[in-house]
């Protein structure tokens, strides 16, 4: 059943607000991402109309939202990008291919590993503070994580989580880490690199 309301509160900074319903009753928690249409930017007084769902904490909120006099357009389940998941399982199976031929000492195997796994959790936990209205970690961080190894899991958790995904400036900054790993990768290989993993072992 769809509702009608107003929004009578915006939180620009955070991307949540309130809903008022037509008719009076709780106030209805909105967040940004509950918007059909996200290039609007929402604003106190708007006319929402909009579905009622329950969040993983069991709390209603609003879903499907659309302002008044626009029509209802169903999201499209986004594509799962199997080129970055296969890329990230690709490279981790190359780093500890590299570890048991001896080519690289164990911790940085573990370290790939580890900070992939850590990146993953990261991920998660921030889509959960999307949903919710909390504070976000910061995307600086989220590079951060996979310029330093961990971006096997943070492919793998865009594409199985659809987060961080479609955001241009991010993706951009995002694979530039992922060539920075590979070369990284490849210069460890050569014979330069190779030198100086001796002395580490």
């Amino acid at each position: 059943m769809r509702l009608k309301g107003k929004l009578i509160n915006w939180k620009g900074d955070k991307g949540f607000g309130f809903i008022m319903p037509n008719g009076g009753g709780e106030h209805v928690f909105i967040h940004k991402t509950a918007f059909v249409n996200r290039q609007r930017t929402p604003k106190i007084n708007d006319v929402i109309t909009f579905s009622i769902s329950k969040d993983k904490q069991g709390r209603y909120c609003a879903n499907e939202a659309s302002y008044s006099g626009e029509k209802l357009k169903k999201k499209q389940a986004s594509k799962v990008n199997k080129f970055s998941i296969y890329l990230a399982v690709l490279y981790l199976i190359a780093i500890f291919g590299a570890f048991i031929f001896g080519y690289l000492p164990s911790f940085i195997a573990l370290a790939y590993l580890a900070l992939s796994m850590i990146t993953f959790i990261v991920y998660a936990a921030d889509k959960s503070k999307a949903k919710r209205g909390a504070r976000r970690t910061p995307e600086n961080t989220l590079h951060l994580l996979a310029l330093l190894g961990g971006w096997p899991g943070a492919a793998i958790a865009q594409q199985t989580l659809r987060h961080k995904s479609q955001k241009r400036a991010f993706r951009i900054a995002y694979w530039l880490t992922v060539m920075i790993n590979c070369g990284a990768f490849a210069w460890l290989l050569s014979p330069n690199g190779s030198n100086i993993l001796t002395l580490l072992k």
